[in-house]
């Protein structure tokens, strides 16, 4: 799944899907998939056998169309970018790419949602914060960021009293709670299925996708059988370990996003986070124990 899309749903809301992907595969990525494919896997395969794959044109226009027919399929009608760059460069060549760089505008008929957010090894600075992340803030003037946050008129929430235009400023606390509950409320406006997705979809789109999930249920919209033990051993196996989150890995780096993930959950407690009005949200909050025992077992799963 990394570096060649494959949306997959992975939350049933309000009859629309929340989805979750990679980025879009660059050139030289589809190039040598194709290649690949062509000659050693699918040689009985039809449909690879039918591709030109020395039309480097057609090929990339054909791994395009499929990856918009699959969009359409799973009627995605906004996609929420998480990248701070237009493409992922790597050894001085486009390996990945965003749907707001692409040349021919393929992606016109989606609302994209650019919500440009720091990578794992941004998270680093928590740790030499003594796991705190209070005023940790992103440096934008890195070469490689060239994406600036965007918000089609579509989707431009309305009551939340945030500035926008602020964003750069903001410490990750801030802006982990902003983009929050402008995705959140995207769901409920949206009449369509939502894509989120970042670079790999290993870590920033389990981080948003897992905070989705836990909002929701907290609101008790979804998982309504589960107890906090449950919904916290859901989001762990499903949203962060399936997916590919290698966390060995990134605590080698000490890029310890998915410690974020549960160390901000005590930062989502207020009423601005809930889908439910004021009665139900008050209603729900006395006949369960909600977000105070996920925090407790979020504490459990960090150590």
């Amino acid at each position: 799944r990394c570096r060649a899309r494959f949306p997959i749903p992975v939350i049933l809301f309000k009859d629309k899907y929340i989805c979750r992907s990679s980025t879009l595969s660059g050139g030289p990525e589809i190039y040598s998939r194709t290649g690949f494919e062509f000659f050693f896997l699918n040689a009985e395969n039809e449909v690879i056998k039918d591709i030109p794959i020395f039309d480097s044109n057609y090929v990339f226009d054909y791994a395009r169309n499929q990856d918009i027919q699959l969009l359409n399929y799973l009627n995605i009608g906004l996609i929420v970018d998480l990248m701070v760059e237009q493409k992922k460069v790597k050894f001085w060549l486009n390996v990945t790419s965003s749907e707001k760089a692409d040349k021919k505008n393929r992606y016109k008929d989606f609302n994209l949602l650019c919500l440009p957010y720091p990578g794992c090894e941004f998270f680093r600075q928590m740790k030499s914060n003594h796991y705190s992340a209070h005023g940790l803030t992103y440096d934008w003037t890195q070469n490689f960021v060239d994406s600036n946050l965007f918000i089609p008129k579509a989707t431009f929430p309305s009551g939340l009293n945030v500035n926008w235009s602020d964003y750069r400023s903001w410490d990750i606390l801030t802006m982990t709670k902003n983009y929050l509950r402008l995705i959140l409320l995207s769901t409920t406006n949206c009449d369509e299925s939502i894509l989120i997705h970042c670079i790999s979809g290993w870590d920033r789109t389990p981080l948003f996708i897992s905070l989705i999930r836990l909002s929701l249920w907290a609101d008790g919209l979804i998982h309504e059988k589960l107890n906090s033990k449950e919904v916290t051993y859901l989001t762990l196996a499903y949203d962060w370990y399936l997916f590919g989150h290698n966390l060995s890995d990134r605590i080698s780096k000490g890029e310890e996003i998915l410690f974020f993930c549960f160390y901000f959950l005590k930062y989502m407690e207020d009423s601005e986070f809930s889908l439910n009005g004021p009665e139900e949200c008050s209603n729900h909050s006395s006949s369960s124990s909600g977000s105070e025992d996920l925090v407790s077992e979020a504490d459990s799963a960090d150590r």
